[in-house]
């Protein structure tokens, strides 16, 4: 893994760059607003999910420990009537492992976590999400867009994270200060037909926090 220390092809000022899951930890680096695993993409996996019916996309928004995530991301599948086969437990077994990665490197018992089904400007804002971190991972259409920003106007260099490649992102409440001034937003799609699955894992720390 690298601190990036200027502006590269693939990522911007202040994004580590990880080359396996474990270096994602690197966000805890002074300065490192994000992590991003540029992982090579799933070439079969990536056909399948692309050319699957959006109706059949899992959508879920859940609040649990790691080890619950694979049996209730089953229970979402079949709700949504996605097919069963390799591809499908790919994506079960990808999300668990990010969740275990991210559980491990912010040291929570607990996860929200959301998959969307995107098909309008959700969060078009460039923005700092108000959680200690949020990691998202893209699994169809266009990933995550970020930049960096000096006084909380727009970037103006814009960043797109690789489909399928998580990105781990410092928000409000790390306690690391001044911030560092990168934003980021879901990317302006509305009336282009395209339709994003998007995985969203917030830290929790206390249940109690959220009742």
């Amino acid at each position: 893994m690298n601190m990036v220390q200027d502006v590269l092809q693939s990522a911007a000022i202040g994004v580590g760059v990880a080359q396996t899951p474990e270096n994602l930890s690197i966000i805890k680096t002074p300065g490192c607003a994000a992590a991003l695993w540029q992982r090579p993409a799933n070439p079969v996996f990536q056909r399948w999910i692309d050319a699957l019916d959006p109706e059949h996309l899992p959508s879920a928004r859940v609040i649990l420990r790691p080890q619950g995530v694979k049996t209730a991301l089953r229970d979402f599948c079949d709700k949504a009537g996605t097919p069963q086969g390799s591809e499908r437990e790919h994506l079960i077994e990808d999300i668990a492992a990010l969740t275990d990665v991210f559980c491990g490197v912010m040291g929570a018992p607990f996860i929200r976590l959301r998959l969307d089904r995107v098909t309008t400007n959700a969060c078009r804002r460039f923005h700092i999400d108000a959680v200690r971190a949020r990691l998202v991972c893209t699994y169809r259409g266009t990933g995550t867009q970020y930049g960096v920003s000096t006084d909380d106007a727009a970037p103006g260099r814009v960043f797109t994270v690789p489909t399928g490649a998580p990105i781990l992102l410092r928000g409000t409440l790390w306690p690391e200060q001044p911030h560092a001034g990168l934003l980021h937003r879901s990317p302006p799609i509305e009336g282009s037909g395209e339709t994003r699955l998007v995985l969203v894992l917030d830290p929790i720390f206390d249940l109690e926090d959220e009742t």
